[in-house]
């Protein structure tokens, strides 16, 4: 029985990142012998145990059989026979298939040390093309380490083209995409998800509703890149850039401008109106992947008002106060100070825009500040029921037009 420590804790440590959670592969054990050793199994579709002081996880060894179509459909086997290189050969991509013994040696079969020098994404052997999710997963990767100089190796790229034609992306379990796309927004270069995707032909089948956006153009004194799916990748990347880690901001992000994709041809460059017409396709894709309520509201939120935030100034202090009712901000003020945040990174996701300021959101954050003061204890006095309403609702807007400004 030996234990090797392996995946991702190796692979960032040969990058020089700080290793995240610690996973083990134990060879030449059974799940008995775990159990004995003090174990404890949470394993439903192959044996994994926690330790019983770390808890860190200890999986053991196994290959695993093509046996249907989708990630689920898999013959999993767990026999103390099945060697480190046996159950390293089953992973995704080289550099995930490095194990590390007790004494900190490699054992490096697959030539992961190699491809993480070369900054490399390459798949592991032929079994690759067994598992669809691996085509989200090589996605997700890149858009954790395209910034490192990593790139798809053509070889994998052209696999992933043969799964996506394949038809067997419509087999995954929406989660499961969702739990991909969402660890993309949460990473420094989202852009290179969708690349990746649309690299392999696979964004079609994943996100109908944002490759729909790639080729149809905007008008090019407002967005020099022109193409709205372009558009739509630098926005990603400045949310990135402006809310690290936040993928409420990054699903807003993405989905903001679907409704471009719906603008008759014979009115673009023009999208009047899209802001509407992107509610339709935004619920689609939320329902489909079973997207958490707070990311829809949020986006929904963001794809309805993005261009009143944008011209926040133009706005009368009782139009920003019906902006802000319209997000529900009273109750989720956060919401409103994330959707301004979504709303910069709109303006300055555009080619040469990427460093202009934006005061709107500043001040619709001002704005929103200024009318929470007011509390209905502030105006209740001597009023009841829906005079009070009335009442809270003249005296933010008099906060709001005072902190901005604005006429009433």
């Amino acid at each position: 029985m030996k234990t090797y420590l392996v995946g991702g804790a190796v692979r960032d440590r040969l990058l020089g990142r700080e290793p995240g959670d610690r996973d083990y592969v134990v060879v030449g054990a059974t799940p008995q012998a775990m159990l004995d050793a003090g174990y404890k199994p949470v394993g439903r579709d192959f044996p994994v145990f926690l330790h019983p002081h770390s808890g860190e996880e200890y999986a053991l060894a196994r290959t695993e059989r093509k046996s249907g179509r989708g990630y689920r459909g898999f013959v999993v086997d767990t026999d103390p026979a099945v060697t480190l290189e046996e159950d390293l050969g089953r992973r995704d991509f080289t550099i995930n298939a490095i194990a590390q013994d007790e004494d900190g040696r490699l054992v490096d079969p697959y030539g992961g040390a190699r491809d993480v020098e070369a900054r490399v994404l390459r798949h592991v052997g032929p079994a690759f093309v067994e598992d669809p999710l691996r085509v989200l997963r090589a996605a997700r990767f890149m858009a954790r380490f395209a910034p490192l100089g990593f790139s798809v190796a053509p070889e994998t790229v052209a696999l992933m083209r043969e799964m996506a034609a394949s038809g067997e992306l419509a087999e995954l379990v929406p989660e499961r995409v969702w739990q991909e796309l969402r660890r993309a927004l949460a990473s420094e270069r989202p852009s290179a998800f969708l690349h990746t995707l649309r690299q392999a032909d696979a964004l079609a089948a994943v996100l109908p509703e944002v490759d729909a956006l790639y080729g149809v153009p905007q008008r090019a004194e407002y967005h020099p890149e022109v193409d709205t799916g372009t558009h739509i990748e630098l926005v990603c990347d400045m949310a990135a850039r402006l809310a690290p880690g936040d993928d409420l901001i990054g699903y807003a992000a993405l989905t903001h401008d679907l409704g471009k994709a719906l603008t008759p041809a014979d009115v673009l460059p023009k999208h009047v109106g899209h802001e509407q017409a992107g509610l339709a396709p935004l619920r689609a894709l939320s329902e489909r992947l079973k997207v958490p309520t707070e990311h829809r509201q949020l986006a929904e939120a963001a794809c309805r008002e993005h261009l009143n935030v944008h011209r926040f100034d133009e706005l009368r202090a009782s139009t920003v106060f019906d902006l802000i009712a319209r997000c529900d901000g009273f109750r989720q003020p956060e919401r409103v100070r994330r959707m301004s945040v979504v709303c910069e990174a709109d303006k300055r996701g555009r080619t040469g825009l990427s460093e202009v300021e934006y005061p709107q959101g500043p001040r619709l954050r001002a704005a929103l500040d200024a009318a929470l003061a007011v509390r209905a204890a502030d105006v209740a006095q001597g009023r009841s029921g829906p005079e009070v309403g009335e009442a809270l609702r003249k005296a933010r807007i008099a906060a709001i037009a005072q902190a901005s400004g604005k006429s009433p």
